[in-house]
């Protein structure tokens, strides 16, 4: 099944390479040409990550946009923010293919108007446009020219975009990994380290497409980080998902920093007025910092929206950020005297520079100074290869009524409230918070824990995965 999900077109890879790709590219060609008012002849943007797919999948994206007589502005494979800065600054469309951190028989694209991501309405009219057009024209891809040599501005005035707001040596002295696996951002994280004075260390590089969700770090490369800080003598491992616009970060004893935590350090940071974040973020964010707080369905169109809202209302410093970290911002900031653009589209970097430079401003290391949040300690988890109407039958029993609810959390405790901004967050009167969430884009349940105390929210996490995997046995109840 190729469809829509929380940020851009999923599918399995052959799936989209047997013609829904290349019909999605000449749908939104179409709606760009006679929905956004692009000329004909017009630059389109298109960069890609490193899955075995995307070669292929990018040339049949090229020949798309030849076909709708459109110019298609190669860029190489570059992290999506660098792709998305360069689409905005020109005011040109861009496509981005890549599936980001699902596994690697799938693949996505990610599609930008000229002045950034496109929304909800944008995707309907592009689906609807899809669904119209027949794959009998497509080209066969034998016949389809390689890859042409990539245009590297896009890249290179990301980098410089970094470089010119964060000019001090502030890690200097500092040993800092770079965590490579398949990441699209791994010179750059690299390059950015060193321009700060770090002696970068690097680890892991793969030939093989790794899938790293920053969401849900598994058991496995938790070890890896936190053995590699051991024996290395790390500072902090620095890396991102895939297509890089999701951060991931440790502190020095590699111990992985959540992307809500970095994200409300970049906020801090950046003097934010307002805040915009999903329900899926720690549930500890609140007005308490500062800042108005606002929280959104799960997704980048959704938080794009209610930021483009806040800066209608007159918010001046409006950042948002999901919780895997991806980090958007919605305003111009001011960084040592440097004014950086808004980029409002995930982006990994800058919330992994706004964690260094605030500890070094603070002379903390990083684990003190993620301490000092005092967040609620939160988790997450993923039930994979769960069928989505399993996963629509589980919420519908649950919403249902209260004593479904109760019955699902046995003795886990007394309910206190429910909230269904975007699946069910359902709140303990300890405290505590379960959130179960299907996955806009796999076939999966999402389930969140927040408590005050890790054991806590361990154990609220593994009895949430355990009730959802029992489900589907007896719809009745768990």
């Amino acid at each position: 099944m190729v469809a829509f999900g929380t940020s851009g077109l999923r599918g399995l890879a052959t799936d989209l390479l047997a013609g829904p790709g290349y019909a999605h590219v000449s749908a939104f060609a179409a709606h760009m040409l006679f929905g956004a008012g692009i000329a004909q002849g017009g630059a389109v943007l298109v960069g890609c990550d490193r899955r075995d797919s995307s070669p292929d999948l990018t040339r049949q994206a090229l020949a798309a946009l030849v076909e709708a007589r459109l110019r298609p502005v190669y860029c190489g494979i570059l992290p999506t923010p660098a792709l998305a800065l360069r689409n905005i600054t020109l005011g040109v469309p861009a496509v981005m293919v890549t599936g980001s951190h699902i596994p690697p028989d799938r693949n996505g694209l990610k599609f930008y108007r000229p002045d950034g991501e496109i929304d909800k309405a944008d995707e309907r009219a592009i689906a609807a446009l899809a669904s119209e057009s027949s794959a009998a024209g497509m080209p066969a891809l034998a016949s389809l020219p390689g890859l042409p040599a990539p245009d590297g501005e896009a890249l290179r005035l990301y980098v410089a975009r970094y470089k010119a707001a964060f000019a001090e040596p502030i890690l200097k002295g500092k040993r800092v990994g770079v965590y490579r696996h398949s990441s699209v951002a791994s010179d750059t994280l690299a390059d950015l380290a060193a321009w700060l004075g770090a002696e970068v260390v690097p680890l892991g590089e793969s030939g093989e497409f790794v899938a790293v969700d920053t969401e849900a770090i598994d058991a496995s490369t938790a070890g890896r980080l936190e053995n590699w800080s051991r024996t290395q003598r790390l500072d902090a491992i620095i890396s991102t998902d895939g297509d890089g616009d999701r951060p991931l970060m440790t502190d020095e004893s590699g111990k992985v920093i959540r992307g809500d935590a970095l994200g409300l350090l970049a906020s801090l940071f950046l003097k934010a007025d307002a805040v915009v974040t999903p329900v899926s973020s720690n549930p500890g964010i609140t007005a308490s910092y500062g800042f108005e707080v606002i929280r959104t369905k799960v997704g980048s169109p959704y938080v794009l929206e209610e930021m483009d809202k806040a800066v209608a209302h007159g918010f001046r410093h409006v950042i948002g950020f999901e919780a895997n970290g991806g980090l958007l911002v919605g305003t111009p900031v001011d960084v040592g005297g440097s004014v950086l653009a808004a980029l409002p589209t995930r982006d990994s970097v800058l919330p992994i520079l706004c964690a260094f430079a605030a500890a070094h401003a603070a002379a903390l290391p990083l684990s003190k100074l993620v301490g000092d949040l005092a967040l609620p300690v939160c988790v997450s988890g993923r039930v994979e290869n769960y069928a989505r109407a399993d996963s629509d039958r589980l919420m519908a029993n649950l919403r249902d009524s209260r004593d479904n609810i109760r019955l699902f959390l046995s003795d886990l405790g007394l309910l206190s409230r429910v909230e269904d901004i975007d699946g069910l967050q359902i709140y303990l009167e300890d405290g505590g918070m379960i959130h179960l969430r299907p996955s806009g884009n796999a076939p999966e349940m999402r389930c969140y824990a927040s408590a005050k105390t890790a054991e806590r929210a361990a154990a609220l996490l593994q009895a949430g995965l355990s009730r959802i995997e029992r489900f589907p046995a007896s719809f009745g109840g768990v």
